[in-house]
């Protein structure tokens, strides 16, 4: 019989230091999870990432998307990478460490994320949509280009879905977006963009 040795759990800092720069692993309960990027995933993620660049541009907000973020979440040993991350320029000074290091540890700092799907769906759709919504994120998005998250959250049958959590108080009130669905965000209203276009970017 092998006996697996329980993985070493180091702490945010020691996180931020060693994996700080490192875009393939992110930091859950001390431990350090390989977020297992492809291709496919990197041209989803930029994609979405370019359309939310143009209605930022259009509109002449005040928000920004980095190359590099970790979402440093207050009194647990947690360190989010998102795949896309919308901020909000004018409050970056009330970051206690962003002028160090691209670490966000205040929800009010954030107006969206956009975490892509990968075979460690699980995080995507349970752990962080809790810990976002106490965050106060009000913004959430679980983009499922292969649509192979769990039946209970993406109906049966499977297939590509993108997931719009919106904070009502402190909840998330849940939107599916399926093929042609034109995908609505509180953030960005007039964002013209069908479901279908973001599944055919992984491609």
């Amino acid at each position: 019989m092998i006996v697996q040795s329980p993985p070493k759990l180091i702490t945010v800092d020691e996180f931020i230091t060693h994996y700080g720069n490192n875009s393939r692993y992110e930091l859950i309960d001390g431990e350090l999870i390989d977020m297992e990027p492809t291709g496919p995933h990197e041209q989803v993620a930029a994609f979405i990432g370019r359309k939310l660049n143009v209605e930022i541009d259009r509109e002449d907000m005040a928000y920004f998307i980095p190359h590099r973020c970790l979402i440093k979440l207050l009194g647990a040993e947690t360190a989010f990478r998102p795949d896309v991350i919308v901020l909000d320029k004018t409050r970056l000074v009330n970051e206690p460490l962003w002028q160090q290091e691209p670490v966000i540890t205040l929800g009010a700092s954030i107006k969206l994320v956009v975490e892509v799907v990968s075979t460690n769906w699980q995080n995507d759709y349970a752990r962080k949509v809790e810990d976002y919504a106490m965050l106060g994120l009000p913004e959430y998005w679980i983009v499922d280009y292969l649509g192979i998250g769990g039946r209970e959250y993406i109906g049966k049958p499977k297939q590509p879905t993108i997931t719009i959590c919106t904070l009502v108080e402190d909840e998330y009130q849940k939107q599916l977006f399926r093929s042609g669905d034109l995908v609505v965000s509180s953030i960005f209203p007039d964002l013209r963009l069908a479901a279908k276009q973001v599944f055919v970017a992984g491609q």
